[in-house]
């Protein structure tokens, strides 16, 4: 069936302005941060936040549920926290006849949206029970398979600073978030915002914009935005001017890289650039949408060597330069 662009993209951007304009009675700033957030929801990726503690990370997150009509599930992350929290087991129960049967208890990950609260305080086998589900949407208990909710998204939360007792997730775990975004502090007029909203009357609750299907439905229009040939080899140009092991990859590349992104990366990139065209009106994705997501897409997914680490460089300084020498 042809899609009327014109009148999807219409309701489309009307209902993403609704819930920014929802998400911003309870968060003050941000906007860039908001933005990164619906953009991967719009994609059916997941996102890792970081940020020093205080910045409104949970907030966010918790806000973000309450404007969905979908089901919200928090997860505390912590050193004893086990695979089968999250996951659910079997426990053994009485049928009522004298029967005892194993039935299995699902665990908070069955949630369609799942706040990972500082998952870097989990031990690596519960985090990486975690990132399975994220990555098949099922998990597996005693060899049966359970199909989690769609749709399914995960926001997991952590903390830059205080890293005595934590388990930073490893790159290769850190690959199956779709955006890695970065929560800095606010400006004075934002702070004095905040301070008026939470020490005089509390705030409004927001209201409800989208239910699972209409969100579902959104997710779909994102896929099926067309991109040229010449656009998604630009994408791949970037992912592959990532590795400093290829000929003629830029000079901040092989000064600065360890390892280049993998090919996820360009999926994000082409994805959240669909979901962002469509925002912005125009029903084909372009050169400059895969430009601007390629931050939040790509600064999880290049690891940097020692000589960055001892300049102080950071990946999104090398990522910045690195599209400046990919041109279009």
């Amino acid at each position: 069936m042809e899609i009327n662009w014109e009148r999807e993209s219409t309701s489309y951007q009307e209902k993403i302005a609704s819930l920014e304009r929802e998400i911003q009675r309870v968060i003050v700033g941000h906007e860039q941060v908001i933005h990164q957030v619906l953009l991967c929801l719009l994609s059916r990726g997941h996102l890792l936040l970081e940020g020093v503690p205080g910045l409104g990370k949970t907030l966010l997150i918790r806000t973000l549920s309450e404007v969905l009509h979908l089901d919200f599930s928090r997860i505390q992350f912590t050193p004893d926290l086990m695979p089968a929290d999250i996951l659910g087991t079997n426990i053994l129960t009485d049928d009522g006849e004298g029967r005892r049967q194993f039935v299995y208890q699902p665990g908070p990950i069955f949630g369609n949206l799942v706040l990972a609260d500082e998952i870097n305080r989990a031990t690596p086998k519960t985090q990486s029970a975690l990132l399975e589900a994220m990555q098949e949407r099922c998990v597996t208990v005693s060899g049966v398979g359970h199909p989690l909710p769609d749709p399914f998204f995960v926001l997991a939360t952590q903390n830059p600073i205080d890293m005595e007792g934590t388990y930073p997730l490893p790159e290769a775990q850190l690959d199956r978030f779709f955006f890695k975004v970065r929560v800095r502090p606010g400006s004075v007029e934002d702070t004095v915002a905040i301070l008026r909203r939470t020490t005089e009357e509390p705030p409004p609750a927001p209201s409800r914009v989208l239910d699972g299907p209409a969100l579902r439905h959104l997710q779909g229009l994102v896929r099926q935005v067309p991109a040229a040939e010449h656009v998604l080899r630009y994408a791949a140009r970037i992912i592959q001017a990532t590795h400093p092991e290829i000929p003629g990859s830029p000079s901040s590349t092989r000064e600065f890289l360890r390892y280049g992104a993998s090919p996820r990366g360009a999926q994000a990139m082409v994805l959240a650039g669909k979901a962002l065209a469509l925002w912005r009106g125009r029903f084909n994705l372009a050169i400059e949408d895969v430009r601007e997501v390629a931050l939040p897409a790509l600064r999880h997914r290049v690891l940097l060597n020692y000589e960055a680490e001892a300049q102080g460089i950071e990946a999104d300084a090398v990522i910045t330069g690195l599209l400046e020498a990919i041109r279009p």
